[in-house]
């Protein structure tokens, strides 16, 4: 069940059709999926305050209605590790349209991962999993399975990726944690049955995954056309 917070930002996203990066993750972080440590502002100040915070490197990421395919506008920034970069980095984002804040956040390493959702018009929601990044648009190679998925399913699923052994552990290369993995993506299957009425896609590219744990990087809910 979403709580009145959720179903809140659902229905306030309606009318430009897609949820917010930073909303995006505040509704997969209540169903407690991994996200990493950020703060959004529009102060150079709070932002190189996390910075030192965190120890470095953070991400930038412009936040703007007006830009949902963030690489295509340049709105995304990796490896800032001095003050300096992050000032003149933040005052260009803030200059793209539509952009008055900042996501500001930790980076993470580890294998990209791919987990999505469809909403079927046939079949309802589908669980969607493969390598993330841009191995995923090179290979193409996913699985797919009704949501809600098991934790059967989820092993199925990777048995069923060519890149499977890449996430299993492969050639003396650790994989990832496939008991973080699987609770992941069993949980993210129940918050996507609750998301029917709104969603049309939801993206989760990458979620980085390594032998601890799973975080999801990017996220992007694209919701049903209003009616």
């Amino acid at each position: 069940m979403l709580t009145p917070r959720i179903t809140q930002i659902l229905e306030s996203a309606r009318s430009a059709g897609w949820v917010l990066e930073p909303l995006a993750k505040e509704i997969l972080a209540d169903r407690k999926l991994a996200v990493p440590n950020s703060v959004l502002t529009d102060s150079k100040e709070t932002a190189t305050r996390f910075l030192a915070d965190c120890g470095g490197p953070v991400v930038l990421k412009a936040v703007s209605p007006l830009i949902v395919h963030k690489t295509e506008h340049q709105a995304v920034v990796t490896h800032v590790q001095d003050p300096d970069t992050l000032a003149s980095e933040m005052a260009r984002l803030l200059s793209l349209k539509g952009c008055d804040q900042v996501l500001v956040e930790e980076m993470v390493s580890g294998i990209e991962v791919l987990v999505g959702a469809k909403n079927d018009l046939q079949f309802g929601p589908v669980v969607v999993l493969g390598l993330g990044g841009t191995r995923m648009e090179i290979y193409n190679d996913t699985a797919i399975r009704l949501a809600p998925v098991t934790p059967s399913d989820v092993t199925s699923m990777v048995k069923a990726l060519k890149a499977g052994p890449i996430l299993e552990g492969f050639r003396g290369k650790p994989g990832v944690n496939m008991a973080a993995l699987t609770r992941m993506l069993v949980d993210f299957s129940h918050l996507v049955m609750d998301l029917e009425p709104f969603f049309e896609s939801i993206d989760l590219n990458p979620v980085m995954c390594d032998s601890d744990r799973c975080v999801v990087v990017d996220a992007r809910i694209i919701l049903l056309p209003e009616r």
